[in-house]
């Protein structure tokens, strides 16, 4: 048995991180390839994360409203074969994951004209 640790990857262009917005298993289950695991949030979208492998899902990093880097660890598989990971370092509690950006949630509206922040949000 081997370890695989899935990364986030880069959901939209360029992004450099992505918010949790929840997950879909939990430390334990099984998992088929292809799978839906969570879902992210970016500026840009909402989107639904699949695994790329089948296993065990041995560790989830963040917790929903965490900012996750693009590349960072998002959930770790027990998997069968070797895995991507060295079996001698073990899983870091303390991932990249960010806190939730100022303790606030955090509402995204889009328009038809690709307008979304209202004006004086201090995003400009």
């Amino acid at each position: 048995m081997g370890r695989f640790v899935f990364k986030l990857p880069d959901v939209g262009e360029g992004t450099a991180e992505a918010e949790l917005v929840g997950w879909h298993v939990k430390v334990g289950d099984t998992v088929a390839e292809d799978q839906i695991v969570a879902d992210v949030m970016t500026d840009k979208a909402t989107v639904e994360i699949t695994a790329p492998v089948s296993g065990k899902v041995i560790a989830l990093h963040g917790e929903p409203g965490a900012m996750v880097p693009v590349r960072g660890p998002l959930v770790e598989f027990e998997v069968e074969g070797a895995g991507n990971a060295d079996e001698a370092t073990p899983s870091s509690p303390a991932s990249p994951v960010l806190p939730p950006r100022g303790g606030r949630s955090r509402s995204i509206q889009s328009s038809p004209l690709g307008g979304g922040g209202a004006e004086g949000d201090g995003g400009g």
